[in-house]
């Protein structure tokens, strides 16, 4: 009995202490700070917007981690391994006495939780934890490779009618507009672009875009010169729902975190924040006047907000249980100009009062136009913003878009793999045309400036051209290059 007690203290007397030493390495190793968990994510929402390969800003990149190791134009050591004072990375992070921290410029400066990480891990080493799987680069110097033609989930012509750009991976393809060739491609940091729209005067395009679960960004490129503008980092998520306002000096657009944003196309700034909606928002349409923001979400409701005072302002669809049997997808603005004139508080002013009406689609396939701004006083359960439900389409509404006159409008659907388009009169409702054959689902929509054609897009990767409102196909092409696989 003595020998076996002997043999376990013995025994223990050797396990013991390895055992302690793998435990206080388990614990080093997970209270280190890791690159691809802790600091990246800094990166990506408060510096990559300006040192990405679409906008190398100071000629420093921030997107791969053998970059952020490089000079940049100060023609300093941006990171030295075990010494954050001798890091310029680090110094332009911190303040410096009454001196506000350098970078991110024209942002808030990072908190000190985060500049304490930045720190510790640079004193740790500054070393790479990524995995293999996220370190290739897709940058203009390596393009997207498809060897499959991609889901499409946005397309739209310019203004002028010249240009089709298609949403792709990590980048946007500009077309000719009649499909006969690629006229350049629009590659940045985002791996999805969910959604884009031309500029009013056609001169930029802006893209809801975003990584899933990571982050998302705002992309304004430069048309004529295919260069990346601004990038507007946002949120921990892809983004959706992109417009304009009429005079081109503001960008809306929808979040997962059920919110709904505008920012000023010029610098980027948050001008919008607006928290209404209880499920993700996925699309913004903005008042004419620019005034006012109308969005969609998957809580099944349309609500109005105005942006100078980011105030919550009326929910302009009904908030009657079943009066939406679904999720809203899509909202666009009607483009008309009818006006009505509207009395004073004494009823004896009048006003004209431009009338705006706002189309909008989702689960229940029923396409709705609703006026914009209530006229009437609210009653609990009431629906009175509605002007008219058009006929119902199979599956999901995913897009709908009016001609520039606002006459017409064209929804597109889908349901068990397949793809529909209707064409409807907007005043009357009547179906013009409907077009079933050989179609997947639809995604996307847009008419031409001159109303003559449509474009469609969605889950086959394929662009389909169709003559209105005769409804025949007029082309259909895929709008990526395709690289043939050897395996």
């Amino acid at each position: 009995m003595k020998h076996h007690i002997l043999l376990c203290l013995i025994t223990n007397a050797i396990i013991l202490p390895q055992s302690i030493n793998a435990a206080e390495d388990k614990t080093k190793a997970s209270t280190q700070v890791s690159y691809f968990k802790d600091i990246r994510p800094i990166f990506q929402q408060n510096c990559q917007g300006c040192h990405q390969p679409a906008k190398k800003q100071g000629s420093y990149m921030m997107i791969d981690f053998p970059s952020l190791f490089l000079k940049g134009d100060r023609d300093k050591d941006q990171i030295i391994p075990g010494d954050p004072v001798k890091s310029n990375l680090f110094q332009v992070v911190i303040a410096h006495g009454d001196q506000k921290a350098e970078m991110p410029k024209g942002k808030d400066p990072l908190n000190k939780d985060q500049t304490e990480l930045i720190k510790k891990w640079i004193i740790e080493g500054a070393k790479d934890d990524s995995p293999k799987s996220v370190k290739k680069l897709v940058d203009p110097e390596h393009p997207p490779l498809y060897s499959l033609p991609p889901v499409i989930t946005s397309i739209d012509f310019s203004p002028d009618g010249q240009l089709l750009a298609v949403a792709g991976y990590h980048e946007i393809i500009l077309h000719k507009a009649d499909g006969s060739g690629i006229v350049g491609r629009l590659i940045g940091l985002a791996e999805r672009i969910e959604s884009l729209a031309f500029s009013p005067d056609g001169k930029q395009i802006a893209a809801a875009a975003g990584s899933p679960g990571r982050f998302g960004e705002i992309q304004i490129w430069d048309v004529s010169k295919k260069k990346l503008a601004l990038s507007v980092p946002s949120t921990f998520d892809t983004l959706y729902g992109v417009s304009w306002s009429p005079d081109g000096s503001k960008i809306a657009f929808g979040c997962a975190d059920n919110t709904v944003r505008a920012i000023d196309s010029t610098n980027g700034k948050q001008i919008l924040y607006q928290g209404a909606h209880t499920d993700w928002v996925l699309g913004t349409a903005f008042s004419r006047d620019g005034l006012f923001l109308a969005s969609i979400s998957r809580d099944r409701s349309m609500k109005l907000t105005e942006i100078a005072t980011q105030r919550f302002i009326d929910n302009i669809t009904s908030i009657t249980p079943g009066a939406l049997k679904g999720g809203l997808q899509t909202v666009s603005l009607r483009p008309r100009k009818d006006k009505t004139m509207v009395k004073g508080a004494e009823g004896t002013d009048t006003a004209e009062k431009v009338f705006e009406e706002l189309l909008i689609g989702g689960s229940d396939g029923v396409p709705r136009l609703y006026k914009m701004h209530r006229v009437t006083k609210r009653v609990i359960g009431d629906d009175a913003n509605k002007v008219r439900e058009y006929e119902s389409m199979q599956g999901r509404i995913y897009a709908t878009c009016f001609d520039k006159n606002g006459a017409i409008f064209a929804a597109g659907s889908s349901l068990d793999g397949k793809g529909f388009i209707k064409i409807y009169q907007a005043e009357d409702g009547k179906v013009i045309s409907r077009i079933e054959s050989g179609l997947n689902p639809v995604y996307t929509i847009a008419f031409s400036p001159d109303g003559s054609k449509i474009a469609t897009a969605g889950f086959d990767g394929t662009i389909k051209i169709f003559k209105i409102p005769s409804g025949e196909k007029e082309k259909d092409f895929i709008p990526v290059p395709i690289t043939i696989s050897k395996n």
